[in-house]
Parts: structure tokens; sequence; C-alpha cells
């Protein structure tokens, strides 16, 4: 009977989600529109409500720690589902991603990333856009922020493995900034896949920064130890025991 009521806090949590997705961006549009800035307020208010409801509906709560990052700089953070990036989201200042080129024409979605500095990307033309990303950082046409990508490429469940891309290695490598390391535990909670959210605690910590001027090779050897290891303790402190999916 709990795991029934669990899954329908869930399924009312998920709904009222993307509900409040909608009102904050028709409230927030008109601001958007005439300062771009108001973008980030948005989406820092969104994240917000959802990191809230979250609490209030299925009883999971949620916590940062380490020092949140505050000037240019790269976020190799640790995917795990939506929760991680609605977190991150929540407290650093000026967030952008590598997305792909599909979802600027995703409803909502696609017209905020575009007003928060996201960058697109063609499927199999990922070098091509980091070459031009770099350009654009070096020439001041970027707009300034932090750049949030994740190493693996793709959402990983809670203790599953997959390795780390040399992609993430070459653009701090090219672009000569600082990366803040970020690890999580939200896979325990709130899944990759399925309706059922967890209660417990989900965590995104931040680590400490590797500093620029690394080779690729030693980048590498620092940032997946670093954010595995971190990533593997929160979850054991969630009492995560064993491999999902």
């Amino acid at each position: 009977m709990r795991l029934l009521l669990q899954y329908v806090l869930s399924l009312i949590f998920i709904v009222q989600m993307y509900l409040a997705m909608v009102v904050y961006a028709l409230f927030w549009t008109p601001f958007v529109i005439f300062r771009r800035e108001a973008a980030f307020d948005a989406v820092h208010a969104y994240c917000r409500w959802v990191r809230a409801s979250a609490a209030l509906l299925v009883g999971l709560k949620s916590e940062i720690r380490g020092e949140v990052p505050e000037d240019e700089v790269l976020i190799g953070a640790k995917h795990q589902s939506f929760f991680d990036i609605i977190l991150i989201v929540s407290v650093v200042p000026r967030p952008k991603f590598i997305m792909k080129k599909e979802l600027l024409w995703a409803p909502i979605v696609g017209w905020y990333a575009k007003k928060l500095g996201c960058i697109p990307v063609d499927r199999g033309k990922r070098g091509q856009a980091v070459k031009r990303m770099v350009a654009d950082v070096k020439a001041g046409r970027a707009w300034p922020g932090q750049l949030i990508i994740y190493p693996q490429g793709t959402r990983v469940a809670a203790g599953a493995t997959r390795p780390y891309k040399v992609g993430v290695g070459v653009l701090y490598s090219q672009l000569g900034q600082d990366c803040v390391p970020a690890a999580t535990n939200v896979g325990v909670f709130w899944p990759r896949h399925g309706l059922l959210r967890k209660p417990g605690l989900a965590v995104v910590e931040f680590l400490p920064r590797i500093p620029a001027g690394l080779t690729v090779e030693e980048f590498m050897d620092r940032i997946e130890p670093e954010v595995e290891g971190a990533s593997n303790r929160l979850m054991a402190e969630a009492g995560f025991v064993g491999q999902e999916g």
C-alpha cells in the first residue's frame, strides 16, 4: 500500500512539475524578451520550485555540498537523471550546456536554451561545434558563464559504469579554464527511466577544482576517479547497494 501511494504521489509530482514549467515560462517570457538576464532568473526559480515540490510531495529532499562555482569555469558533472540538472542549475549563477541541436525545436526548452547561451551541436559533428565554441570564447563572442558538461556523455544509472569520453579533456584543454567536478547520488532516488520517485536525500557535491593547464591525459586521469569515487561515496551514504539497470 505504501509503495502504491508513492507511485501516486510520484505521478502527481511529475505532472505538476511539467505544468509548472509551462507556467513559469509564460510568466517570465515578457521579461526575458527585453532582458536576457531574466532567463537565468526564470530557470533558477523553476529549479527551486522543483526541489521544493519534490520534498513536499514525494519526500525527496535535496542538498548542495561544496563550493558553488561562480566564475567562468567548466563543470564536469556526473549525470544520473533530470534531477541532478535541476540541482546544479538551481544554484549556479549562469548555467549553460552543450546540447543536441534537436532540442532547439522543443517547446519552451529550446527558446530558453538559446537565451542561456547553450551550444547546440549536430549529431556526429560535436568536434566542429567545440572548435566553434572555443573560437567564440577566445574572441569574446560567447556569453560568460558556467559550462556544464557530462564526461560520460549521457545519463548513467546508479551503480552502472560507462567510460569517460576524451572530448571533455579536449574541451578543457582548448578553453584553458578550470574545471569543477561534480558528483551526485540522485539516481538512487530519481532513476533514468520509470515513474517512481523515492524519498531520501539527493545530493550534488561540487569537488575541488582541477586547475587549467594540465595535459588532456593528466586531466582525464584526475576527473574520472574523483567524480566516480565521490559519487560512490554519496550513493553509499544514501544506502545504495548493487547496480541498477
